[in-house]
């Protein structure tokens, strides 16, 4: 473990310093398209990783709780340590996943890029180039502070994406529902539902029963185009009553598979 200094001095627990970097210039491009939060409101993060996204949700307004979702043992310890230093009671820090059912299930972890860890690596696997592209992406809008990894060749995207998946872990993890979480804490309303799980995306709203839909209000959502995945998630949420949706994918991701779905009532 160690720390890293986000770009506006924020220190965080992480395993890997550049890594928390780049996931805090992520987290800036969920809030838009009518996702913003206000004092009093409750949010899901799941797949909270260390938890940058909840930091800066718990940043926004003090009254604001966070339930953060981290199956991965050697990421939630992490995650524990951010609750310590900045949750200040307002985040709640669960060692568990969330899918479409209650149960056990292998992950992969990935002790080279931690963020890429996923229940669900045939994704990579199957697309190889992908990735390659996407850490092309990544390094072409490297943030001020990692200025030097755009000075990284183009052609070693493909061996950087190999390394970054090299000495592979499989973990066996808990995961929950979300109606499950929803029913154990009692919650009435969840303002924001954000959800960045590396391919389980569908599977977590698979999760969520019919009576608990009116209760989310806002909704982020990473989506893995597989199979249709995308149009499939826009339909859940149009049958729910989400009457705005927009999907855009982020700078430097536009030719992976992967969008921000945003969606409100």
């Amino acid at each position: 473990m160690t720390m890293a200094t986000l770009a506006d001095g924020t220190q965080v627990h992480c395993l890997i310093q550049s890594e928390a970097i780049v996931l805090d210039e992520h987290v800036e491009g969920y809030f838009k398209h009518g996702i913003e939060l206000k004092p009093g409101d409750t949010v899901f993060d799941v797949g909270a990783n260390i938890g940058v996204f909840a930091l800066r949700a718990l940043q926004k307004h003090a009254e604001i709780k966070v339930f953060a979702f981290e199956p991965i043992p050697p990421i939630f310890a992490i995650l524990e340590q951010n609750k310590a230093l900045h949750g200040d009671g307002r985040l709640i820090a669960l060692p568990y996943g969330a899918s479409r059912e209650e149960g056990g299930f292998s992950f992969q972890y990935y002790p080279n890029s931690p963020a890429l860890s996923t229940a669900h690596p045939e994704f990579w696997d199957q697309n190889p180039d992908m990735l390659a592209k996407a850490v092309e992406g990544s390094i072409e809008q490297a943030p001020k502070s990692l200025w030097y990894a755009r000075l990284v060749p183009r052609f070693l995207s493909g061996w950087l994406a190999r390394h970054l998946r090299s000495g592979a872990e499989t973990l066996e993890c808990e995961v929950r529902t979300v109606s499950s979480v929803i029913r154990e804490y009692d919650i009435e309303r969840i303002d924001l539902l954000k959800v960045d799980c590396e391919g389980a995306e569908l599977d977590v709203l698979l999760g969520i029963e019919e009576t608990h839909w009116p209760r989310i209000q806002k909704a982020i959502i990473e989506v893995h185009d597989v199979d249709g995945r995308l149009e499939d998630i826009r339909r859940i949420f149009e049958s729910r009553g989400f009457s705005r949706l927009s999907v855009e994918k982020e700078v430097g991701f536009e030719e992976t598979a992967m969008h921000n779905l945003y969606a409100t009532r």
